[in-house]
C-alpha cells in the first residue's frame, strides 16, 4: 500500500517515533488512536492525526486489521524510514528521479511541473479545481520529507538529490 498524503514533515525524526508510540499495541479505533496521537505530539487538529495515523501505516510501522489500528514493532530507525518512505508513499520515486535528473537545484513549483504527468488521471477528476494545489502541497511534503531523510538537501532556494 502506497499512502498519497504526506503530513508536514516534523523538526525531527524524533517524531516520528512519538506519533508511532501514541499508537497502541492492542487494534483500536480511528478516533481513540487519532485522540491518543493529538495527546502525545503537538498536532492540534483531528484531521492532521488522521493523516498521521495513514502515514505511519504507509510506512509500516501502523497496521489496520479488523480490530482498529495497532502498532508495529519496530523501531523508526533513519534507514528503515528513507527506504519505508521510498516504498510506502506514492510520488516519492518520481520526485527523487527528477531531482537527480535536473541540472540546478528545483523548487517545489518545478518539481511538481517535472513529476505532474505521474498523478493518476482520477486524483485529477476528483478534485478537478484544486487537484493542483493539493498535488503541489504533496510535492513540497515529499520534498521536505527527502531532506529530513537525507535523500536531498535545500540549496540555492530549491532542492536538490543528496550526494550518496
Amino acid at each position: 500500500m502506497k499512502v498519497k498524503h504526506v503530513p508536514a514533515a516534523p523538526e525531527s525524526l524524533a517524531f516520528v517515533e512519538t506519533a508511532q508510540r501514541a499508537v497502541p499495541l492492542v487494534p483500536d479505533s480511528q478516533d481513540d488512536c487519532c485522540a491518543r496521537i493529538l495527546d502525545r505530539t503537538d498536532l492540534v487538529a483531528r484531521d492532521e492525526a488522521a493523516t498521521w495515523l495513514t502515514f505511519l501505516r504507509g510506512l509500516g510501522l501502523v497496521e489496520r486489521g479488523q480490530s482498529g489500528y495497532s502498532r508495529v514493532r519496530r523501531d523508526p530507525d533513519p534507514e528503515f524510514l528513507r527506504e519505508a518512505f521510498r516504498d510506502g508513499v506514492f510520488g516519492v520515486d518520481a520526485v527523487l528521479d527528477v531531482l537527480h535528473d535536473a541540472d540546478e537545484p528545483l523548487t517545489v513549483d518545478a518539481t511538481f511541473e517535472r513529476v505532474r504527468d505521474t498523478i493518476p488521471e482520477w486524483e485529477r477528476h476528483k478534485n478537478p479545481n484544486t487537484w493542483t494545489d493539493v498535488w503541489t502541497e504533496t510535492v513540497a511534503h515529499e520534498l521536505d520529507w527527502l531532506v529530513l531523510l537525507g535523500l536531498a538537501a535545500e540549496r540555492d532556494g530549491g532542492y536538490v538529490a543528496a550526494e550518496n
